[in-house]
């Protein structure tokens, strides 16, 4: 019997969306957190206040470079973003190991913080993954994305009642409900799923399409050299002179980046004649250039202007802005974020709907069904209860501990494999409500450990005025309440089971 188009295209639907499901729903679940990461990162760092940038605190820094790190080659700078969640922070390499200086971004006071890599790890790990290299990571991350693109178009071609599908949703009918929950999140934020996944791959774009450079650019520094001008080669004349007030390379760069603030500063050969600042601006603003500019660290002459880049860079850099979102305000990134959570449970439930509806067909001893079945509560509920555990772990580990960043991001995957471990032992439906009532429990405990471990639980920041405390407790609470509800139906037999029709 022929296989009709659209038959065709539901077939191309499951495989390519069930195939890279489970990598593809740990990306959508970190990047869709990561829309918050410098609030994150402030919050895994209560003893930093949120406060601006200020001139007397960058002065303050250049001072202490100047007295402790005179002989360094190059001293570097990284300036905390108008969200917070970062100190002022300068490193140098002195003989065989790296100095670091960690000042108030408004007071310029030394401050000590627990060691944490907050909101950057959730972010890098959603395209660069953990404990496999980088290289590989981006390109299983790439045959995902790619994958994902496939299921959205084929999805749409087999959607018939696409219009009615987006208002329907019927609880309690078992694989239906799944059906429509997945119909609806797919339909309601469509244009954004296809925005995010195309912009995610053109960051990627020199993993998944490296010819066209490879054989034009034998050498990859010249290709690096043609879009990003890198900086100029100065020698040290051996002279001693005053340096320029950090205060006043911050002011001379933001009038070259037209007011956006720099991020990262690089003084070359520090302290002498020919020292020479090389600044990174925050790419906080829609379109906002991406290019390094060079001047004089002694007078302020500019020595390398920023290069005008290209259509192909500009677009580049437009869709990389699209993709991270930094340059949303507080409405945009909530849409962000609720699209991307959106995303999230479209991925879950497809996943969850292979196994209801063709898993069941099997036998339940069938490798395929047994397989499907525990990577869905492995990866769904273990990746969720992971970063509950990374929340807590930063509560809960001694300030002192060796490697506590490290260890903050162990917490997170132990967490994930006793989930694994906990399914391999457990009937499937005890699974997923076991492991659904661990979730929510260790999402709920996360304002309770922070009002006893800080000065900063939510009945302080009640009377401060913390917008920002106040509204992650409140957002680990409803995530609590979220895993509760999905683990108390879950339990729930379905009230009015029967078979989903075949065309959609």
């Amino acid at each position: 019997m022929k296989t009709g188009f659209r038959q065709s295209m539901a077939v191309l639907h499951t495989w390519a969306g069930l195939l890279p499901g489970w990598l593809l729903f740990i990306i959508f679940l970190f990047g869709t957190v990561s829309f918050f990461k410098q609030e994150i990162s402030t919050w895994m760092q209560p003893e930093l206040r949120d406060e601006a940038l200020s001139s007397v605190a960058v002065d303050k820094l250049w001072q202490q470079l100047a007295s402790n790190a005179p002989g360094a080659k190059a001293w570097q700078i990284s300036l905390p973003p108008q969200r917070g969640g970062e100190t002022l922070r300068a490193s140098w390499q002195a003989e065989e190991q790296r100095q670091t200086l960690q000042l108030h971004p408004s007071s310029g006071e030394a401050l000590t913080t627990r060691d944490t890599h907050g909101g950057n790890f959730l972010f890098s790990f959603h395209y660069n993954l953990y404990y496999i290299p980088w290289q590989l990571a981006r390109y299983l991350v790439c045959i995902a994305s790619l994958l994902m693109l496939v299921a959205l178009l084929s999805g749409v071609v087999i959607h018939r009642k696409i219009f009615i599908d987006f208002f329907t949703l019927r609880l309690g009918k078992g694989q239906r409900s799944w059906l429509d929950v997945h119909n609806i999140t797919a339909v309601v934020a469509l244009p954004f799923h296809l925005m995010i996944t195309w912009t995610g791959l053109a960051t990627l774009l020199l993993t998944i399409m490296p010819w066209a450079i490879l054989a034009n650019f034998p050498d990859p520094s010249e290709f690096r050299q043609a879009i990003r001008p890198t900086a100029p080669h100065v020698q040290p004349a051996g002279v001693m002179a005053e340096p320029m007030p950090l205060s006043k390379i911050i002011a001379t760069a933001e009038q070259h980046f037209n007011g956006v603030r720099p991020a990262f500063i690089r003084v070359h050969h520090p302290g002498d004649l020919n020292a020479m600042v090389e600044i990174f601006p925050h790419t906080d603003r829609l379109g906002s250039p991406h290019q390094a500019i060079f001047f004089s660290g002694v007078n302020g002459q500019l020595l390398q202007p920023p290069a005008t880049p290209g259509a192909a860079i500009r677009t580049l850099d437009v869709m990389t802005d699209l993709h991270s979102a930094r340059f949303a305000d507080p409405v945009l990134r909530w849409l962000y974020f609720f699209s991307g959570v959106g995303g999230t449970l479209m991925i879950a439930t497809g996943l969850i709907l292979w196994s209801v509806k063709r898993g069941r067909q099997m036998p339940a001893s069938t490798m395929g069904r047994i397989l499907v079945e525990r990577l869905n509560i492995t990866v769904i509920v273990g990746a969720s209860a992971g970063i509950a555990a990374y929340f807590l772990a930063n509560r809960l580990l001694p300030i002192a501990l060796a490697e506590r960043a490290a260890w903050e991001i162990h917490c997170l995957f132990l967490t994930w494999a006793a989930v694994l471990l906990w399914t391999l032992v457990r009937p499937p439906k005890s699974a997923w409500r076991e492991t659904l009532v661990m979730c929510a429990l260790l999402f709920a405990l996360v304002p309770v450990v922070n009002t006893l471990a800080t000065s900063r639980g939510i009945y302080q920041s009640l009377l401060q005025g913390d917008g920002l405390f106040i509204g992650f407790d409140i957002a680990m609470l409803i995530s609590a309440l979220f895993f509760a509800g999905a683990a108390k139906r879950i339990s729930r037999p379905p009230t009015s089971p029967h078979k989903t029709e075949r065309s959609r």
